[in-house]
């Protein structure tokens, strides 16, 4: 079972190439990484067009910074593998999980997968109004899309390949994540959630998600679990 890893990265020159580093090593066989350089204007290009051409690798740069949800499509027209899988490039996220989120689809016991940082693994302390807009957040898209998981905003998010080239995705920012998770269950896929380790970065080292992504996030929630 081929495994597609989407890293979608702007502005991460100092963790871009461990994290690839990090996933190679992370003990799924067959692998690909499809890398989407939204426009960053650090030396993250650079350091990208440093790698050996390989047949694991995929590079695409956008001439201009668009989000990470347009970057994510970007991706979704290149990979190839049964199974695809978000990976954010900022090392908050250990690639180390894979073979355990892969499990329950390779078993057909779901069609996604959802890494969860709240329900019962090793966990970096994260700040109390990060965490509180993440819990409002899940529980007003488990209200509307009536499923219960504990992390809809993670980024770790893994489905059957089939299923993701199959949706039309619309959001270009951090609105991926409740348009993904509201489509996904409108389809009545099957979710299971597999508990993660989290090392969470603060805004003064990089984070880039904000409050004006939450109050989008609202809305993304109702337009595709009410509207579609």
């Amino acid at each position: 079972m081929k495994l597609s890893v989407i890293i979608p990265v702007y502005n991460e020159e100092s963790t871009v190439l461990e994290v690839i580093r990090q996933v190679r090593a992370c003990g799924v066989a067959d692998l690909e990484i499809v890398v989407v350089n939204d426009g960053s204007s650090d030396a993250t290009r650079e350091r990208l067009e440093s790698l050996p051409a390989s047949p694991d690798l995929v590079v695409v740069h956008h001439d201009v910074n668009q989000g990470k949800g347009a970057a994510i499509r970007t991706a979704q027209r290149r990979f190839t593998g049964d199974v695809v899988v978000i990976q954010d490039a900022d090392l908050e996220y250990s690639p180390s999980e894979f073979p355990r989120l892969l499990r329950p689809i390779a078993e057909d016991r779901a069609d996604a997968v959802y890494g969860s940082r709240y329900s019962g693994r090793e966990l970096l302390v994260d700040s109390f109004w990060h965490y509180l807009g993440n819990k409002v957040l899940t529980t007003f898209s488990n209200m509307l899309s009536n499923i219960h998981i504990t992390d809809m905003e993670t980024c770790y998010k893994m489905m059957r390949g089939n299923l993701f080239r199959e949706m039309t995705l619309e959001c270009n920012r951090f609105g991926f994540e409740p348009e993904i998770t509201a489509k996904l269950a409108r389809r009545r896929c099957r979710i299971y959630e597999v508990p993660i380790a989290y090392s969470a970065r603060r805004f003064d080292e990089g984070k880039k998600i904000g409050w004006r992504d939450g109050l989008a996030a609202l809305w993304y929630i109702v337009k595709y679990n009410l509207f579609g």
